[in-house]
């Protein structure tokens, strides 16, 4: 039983509220929930005066945290991270990979599987987001030039084949030749399209949409924007994320990635329905190294860490995000000025409806009680999965 908390709904905020927790789901909320004596089972009882309750957070787009990365290549590294991003609240994370050799990404399979059969005290990991290899050369970002290509059946086809089941998302160019078959080949694994390293128009996005990709990977970063063409202006991969109605979009809410101001401009513009915070973090996430590695330690490169993000050594570009889920939602509240339902919503409700994942991201009996305790500066005291608290402060 967590009792005395103020929980954060979807809209709003409800205090003094109860909530029972019993096999792993949430069985009552509200004062009425039963006492001790009504129980037969051994009862925890955390008194949450003075706390936020809230869903735990979702995080769709992460590659390492805790001086770990998923392409390490052990399960120390999955569980390490796990562990780092469960003590800042994120319960669910989808490990993400990058553009790199084949029997790299099939190691990275086989060590996530054993990971997630080992996986008793991090954020659960339900699936695999694969970035790439199937990038626009000219928005491929950090991603390695060298693995960059079009997708091509022969390349897919064995990957979807032995791994499908465990692959979540898959994000990708939609614009590159070959991608209407590779678009149904992940639709029949049911595995969600989506749009990133990106140079396309906005027709082509629309296209796409058709396809099935209807959601944006990290918004603002690796996209076009707003060009002109032999003096017309053609609106890219940017506007089509604010032109459309039903395209979603994630966000690297760490306050650098995408300033302040444009922050507020994805929440004005596109809404915490369509918008899900995510933190794309590298290994440094969780840590307080000043400089760290990006990527793997075979093809990794060295990178520093100041200002709450990494940078190339000569600083004249972010080498890639250290946020957590819980900085996430201070940012957009804090500094974006988003009010607190709104901004939990964006790490838990709009995540579990993209990533189609059944009873998670709301707090309502029945659903999994994966829950998160935080006080009034969104600092996480006590994380819960499946009704089981793997983290308290």
């Amino acid at each position: 039983i967590i009792r005395n908390a103020t929980v954060v709904t979807t809209t709003s905020l409800v205090p003094d509220t109860d909530v029972l927790v019993v096999d792993g789901r949430i069985a009552s909320i509200g004062k009425a929930a039963p006492d001790k004596a009504a129980l037969d089972q051994a009862v925890l009882e955390i008194d949450a005066t003075s706390l936020y309750l809230a869903p735990g957070f979702i995080d769709m787009h992460l590659h390492g945290g805790g001086g770990h990365d998923f392409m390490d290549g052990t399960v120390d590294a999955f569980l390490g991270v796990a562990r780092t991003h469960a003590c800042h609240g994120t319960t669910m994370l989808l490990p993400t990979t990058l553009a790199c050799m084949d029997n790299e990404l099939a190691e990275m399979f086989e060590i996530y599987q054993a990971a997630v059969s080992q996986n008793s005290d991090g954020a659960a990991m339900p699936g695999v987001h694969l970035e790439g290899p199937y990038f626009s050369m000219e928005q491929r970002g950090a991603q390695d030039p060298r693995f960059i290509r079009n997708p091509d059946p022969d390349h897919y086809g064995p990957i979807l084949q032995r791994w499908g089941h465990l692959i979540s998302r898959w994000s990708s160019a939609p614009e590159l030749p070959g991608t209407p078959a590779f678009a149904k080949a992940l639709l029949e694994h049911q595995i969600l399209p989506s749009v990133a390293h990106s140079d396309a128009f906005y027709e082509d996005i629309m296209a796409a949409y058709e396809m099935g990709f209807t959601h944006l990977t990290h918004f603002y970063s690796g996209m076009s924007g707003l060009r002109r063409i032999r003096g017309m202006r053609r609106p890219g991969v940017i506007e089509s994320g604010y032109i459309s109605d039903v395209l979603t979009v994630e966000v690297i809410a760490d306050g650098m990635h995408i300033p302040p101001s444009l922050l507020r401009q994805v929440y004005k513009g596109i809404g915490p329905d369509r918008t899900a915070l995510i933190t794309a973090a590298m290994r440094a996430a969780g840590t307080d190294v000043s400089t760290s590695l990006l990527g793997s330690p075979k093809n990794g490169q060295t990178v520093i860490i100041d200002g709450g993000v990494a940078w190339v050594p000569d600083r004249t570009a972010f080498a890639g995000s250290i946020a957590t889920m819980d900085r996430t939602v201070r940012t957009m509240e804090q500094i974006v000025g988003v009010p607190r339902p709104e901004a939990v919503r964006m790490a838990t409700a709009t995540p579990a409806a993209i990533g189609g994942f059944k009873g998670k991201g709301r707090i309502e009996s029945g659903l999994d009680a994966d829950l998160v305790l935080f006080n009034e500066q969104i600092e996480i005291q006590l994380t819960m999965i499946g009704g089981r608290v793997i983290y308290r402060r």
